[in-house]
């Protein structure tokens, strides 16, 4: 048994060790009874339900609603380097899986938090570089020990590390993005993703830089795109628009995105992949976008919606629905008759049983029948863990809209 003396005790309240013994990693407070010792952030602690049987070990955060996140099962295993360094050995191993030599491999998410046992770190690769993203004040504190790891796992020419938006207010985790190791990132770094070469901004780009999450789901979007007009509304760097205009049959692609900086990288990723002359970009909000479109009365065969994350907390769920019925229903008044949506949200709070509602409402206000061809979601290289299945966050339908 683990003295109490030599690590912090979380006991439990009664019934409320279910979801942790089936290993769901996050405690918040309210599941806590008791604490020994006092422990800062990012101290070891013991959780034991509330008749004292070992439930797991985790890093305590008093300043966090997640007040413990959970790591490890085993009683014996502690939370030091060795731990850290399987881990993290066990989630590159997955991607060279998955990823062989190909171009993904230097265009991927390699750690992607929970669902690879390590809950707040999120690491991708770009090109010869990393990114990495803390959104956990107790785990940061082994950051050196990790970013070791990662170094003599992958020899990057540098890590650069990006903060979450909020984060310091969630859990006080006060840092700033910035060069955490070796050189820093060339502005922009370059991939490729289904045979394009794409510019990634990693120190000013929108979250990591790229969205590595919807890799298959472009090449979905491509798949109907010959003989087609598009609209991409969020373009970002332009990475759907591409995609879609790539394809020898394209007629023209319309991209929208509210980022002056991102539309100037999706305008070079254009010229870069020689597809230009396909290609219009607008600097505009999405919304005012699509109404000025609908008054306009223009029509497209294909348009994809994949707008920036809607609802942030559950309070803000009812304003997200909403925001997004109203997205749809304009796009689905821009569609040609039998033309194909793909329709987009990465908010964790919208279930994919609320994404389902969001396409119904949408086209009974626009008068619309909309068959959903496709529920598709997240890439490999972003797995949903079935022991927490928040980690299931990307919603992508592909719809076939008719009067």
């Amino acid at each position: 048994m683990i003295s109490e003396s030599t690590y912090p005790v979380v006991t439990l309240k009664p019934k409320k060790a279910l979801p942790f013994f089936s290993r769901h990693p996050w405690m918040y407070a309210n599941a806590i009874k008791t604490i020994t010792n006092s422990p800062d952030v990012g101290a070891e602690v013991v959780v034991l339900s509330n008749d004292g049987k070992f439930i797991a070990r985790g890093l305590y955060n008093p300043q966090s609603k997640i007040r413990v996140r959970l790591y490890s099962w085993e009683e014996e295993q502690l939370l030091e380097r060795p731990f850290w360094e399987r881990r993290i050995k066990a989630a590159i191993d997955l991607r060279r899986k998955l990823f062989g030599d190909g171009p993904a491999w230097k265009a991927c998410r390699l750690v992607f938090s929970e669902s690879d046992g390590l809950s707040g770190l999120t690491v991708d690769r770009v090109d010869d570089w990393l990114v990495v993203q803390w959104t956990s004040a107790a785990l940061i504190k082994h950051q050196a020990e990790i970013l070791e790891v990662l170094q003599a796992e992958l020899s990057p020419k540098g890590i650069w590390l990006r903060t979450e938006k909020g984060i310091k207010e969630l859990e006080g985790l006060d840092v700033s993005d910035g060069l955490l190791s070796g050189e820093k990132p060339p502005r922009p770094l370059f991939i490729e993703e289904n045979g394009l070469q794409f510019g990634v901004d990693l120190v000013e780009g929108q979250k990591t830089g790229f969205y590595f999450d919807q890799r298959e789901n472009r090449k979905a979007f491509a798949g109907y795109a010959d003989g087609a007009s598009v609209l991409d509304v969020c373009c970002y760097t332009g990475s759907f628009a591409l995609n879609a205009a790539k394809q020898p049959g394209c007629q023209h692609v319309h991209a929208i995105d509210s980022s002056a900086s991102a539309l100037e990288l999706a305008k070079g990723n254009a010229e870069l992949n020689e597809l230009s002359a396909k290609m219009t970009f607008q600097h505009s909000d999405a919304f005012d976008a699509l109404e000025e479109l609908v008054a306009e009365k223009k029509r497209f065969d294909l348009i994809i919606l994949d707008p920036p994350k809607m609802a942030r907390t559950r309070g803000g769920l009812s304003r997200a629905i909403k925001g997004y019925v109203r997205m749809n229903r304009m796009a689905m008044e821009l569609m040609n008759p039998n033309g194909i949506l793909m329709t987009c949200s990465c908010s964790g709070h919208v279930t994919r049983e609320d994404f389902e509602q969001v396409v119904a409402r949408a086209a009974l206000d626009a008068n619309k029948t909309v068959q959903i061809l496709e529920e598709r979601g997240q890439a490999a290289d972003h797995p949903v863990i079935s022991s927490c299945l928040e980690t299931s966050y990307l919603k992508t339908f592909i719809c076939r809209v008719s009067s």
